[in-house]
């Protein structure tokens, strides 16, 4: 059935076209199948038509999932031949489902599981069961499976390993850093200290210094009145509402009046 004959959107259109790209490989690889004859490519060669086979069953599901979104907006008989051409592409992957069974039988490996139990009429077991495994390749697949398990410890007990170490690192390092941050906290708490004890020493010495600079003042003020009183004196020394200053001599008296002194003391010897 060819994409031209039923009617698509777009996006089914490309859905479709791949899922044909991938029926057309899947038709080349089965044919080179038969081409090769060494068994190691004819096994890696049908894992590869597998994982063809995975990507054309998850095509098919979005085809699906796309035409129920589109359901409403077609016509029944557009619908109707779009369910048909998924039933036709989930028949033609069954069958090379089938023809990949037939090959994996007569290699004689273990069967890969494709599909995933459920509703699709796509999903098998492909599981190769133990009866049909000689004894010989039980005993190869068990050491292989004992010898990978040895490996998956050996790596687990690295990776704890590595994981103890880290730990043991991280746990120094933050053991390290915490003693720094007390360190820088004690010593923050030095300097606040010191800024304090700063601060009280600046305020004192700007006391004495304000003190200082009163009493320089006072003392200015009063030698310059000591002053000022020398200079009125001086100039006016008859002048009786000025105080003499003690330590200063009174201003000498004049010659006359020395002279009445001299003879009224005479007088009175």
């Amino acid at each position: 059935m060819a994409a031209s004959d039923v009617p698509m959107s777009p996006e089914l259109e490309q859905i479709d076209g791949e899922i044909q790209d991938i029926f057309r490989a899947l038709q080349n690889g089965f044919q080179k199948i038969d081409k090769i004859k060494d068994s190691n490519r004819q096994s890696k060669q049908l894992e590869e038509l597998t994982g063809k086979m995975r990507e054309c069953k998850r095509l098919i599901k979005e085809f699906d999932r796309v035409l129920k979104d589109e359901e409403k907006r077609n016509t029944s008989e557009v619908n109707k031949q779009l369910n048909d051409k998924k039933q036709f592409m989930i028949k033609e992957l069954n069958s090379y489902v089938t023809l990949r069974k037939t090959y994996q039988s007569s290699l004689g490996n273990k069967r890969i599981e494709l599909f995933d139990a459920g509703n699709d009429q796509v999903a098998e077991d492909n599981v190769q069961m133990a009866s049909e495994m000689s004894n010989q390749q039980l005993i190869d697949s068990g050491v292989r499976q004992m010898d990978q398990t040895d490996q998956a410890i050996e790596r687990s007990k690295m990776v704890v390993a590595q994981t103890v170490e880290v730990g043991a690192q991280t746990a120094t390092t933050l053991t390290q850093q915490t003693d720094q941050m007390k360190r820088i906290g004690n010593e923050l708490d030095s300097v606040h200290f010191s800024l304090k004890k700063a601060s009280q020493m600046v305020k004192e010495i700007g006391r004495q210094v304000a003190t200082d600079k009163c009493i320089m003042a006072f003392l200015f003020l009063i030698v310059c009145g000591v002053i000022a009183i020398i200079v009125v004196k001086i100039v006016n020394p008859h002048n009786k509402s000025i105080p003499d200053i003690p330590g200063l001599a009174p201003p000498a008296p004049p010659a006359q009046n020395r002279k009445l002194l001299s003879i009224d003391a005479f007088r009175m010897l």
